[in-house]
């Protein structure tokens, strides 16, 4: 069948269109990659969540931002703080980091960033990393820290203590003072 003259597209749009299509594959072409906090299942403002063992409050989580995963069954949190409580239901120590991930599956918690623990009493650690194993209900650090207390300064590679540091141990001490007594 003979097709008309005026139904072919003009060359004038053929070219037009050849020009959009490799205009949309040059430097302006969006990224293919997306960010962590954009594949998050759900992004909560303002998180609070209530840690406990054997159902007892053990930990207060609280994160100015948190993406949630539903996948890992894990959330990436900014601005974290916890308050760690005895099984008594005293308050142990309150830790502040940049970010950190909870797991909900076991319960366990690492803070990243500027890590400050405080107990009530003025005991004070630093670290880069620190993580909480809930079954265990102890704290622990892969990276340098240094601890603090009225009679005592520790720094080392690495430690594990309880959540209110009454007993702080470093498997690679640096630098050390209990009492009046110093190690160098």
């Amino acid at each position: 069948m003979p097709v008309a003259w005026g139904s072919l597209p003009s060359l004038g749009c053929v070219a037009a269109l050849a020009a959009v299509a490799l205009a949309c594959a040059g430097a302006d072409t969006p990224p293919t990659t997306v960010a962590a906090a954009d594949t998050a299942d759900q992004v909560f403002f303002g998180l609070q969540h209530n840690l406990t063992l054997d159902g007892v409050l053990r930990a207060r989580l609280e994160a100015d931002t948190a993406h949630f995963f539903q996948a890992s069954q894990r959330a990436e949190l900014q601005r974290l703080r916890v308050v760690f409580y005895s099984p008594q239901g005293q308050q142990t120590s309150r830790l502040t980091s940049e970010a950190g991930t909870y797991d909900w599956r076991t319960g366990n918690m690492q803070a990243r960033g500027t890590v400050v623990a405080v107990t009530p009493d003025g005991r004070r650690l630093r670290t880069s990393v620190l993580e909480y194993d809930r079954t265990r209900d102890r704290l622990s650090g892969p990276a340098s820290f240094v601890f603090d207390a009225p009679d005592r300064h520790l720094e080392g590679e690495s430690f594990e203590a309880d959540p209110d540091f009454r007993n702080v141990v470093t498997t690679r001490p640096r630098r050390g003072r209990v009492g009046g007594r110093g190690v160098p």
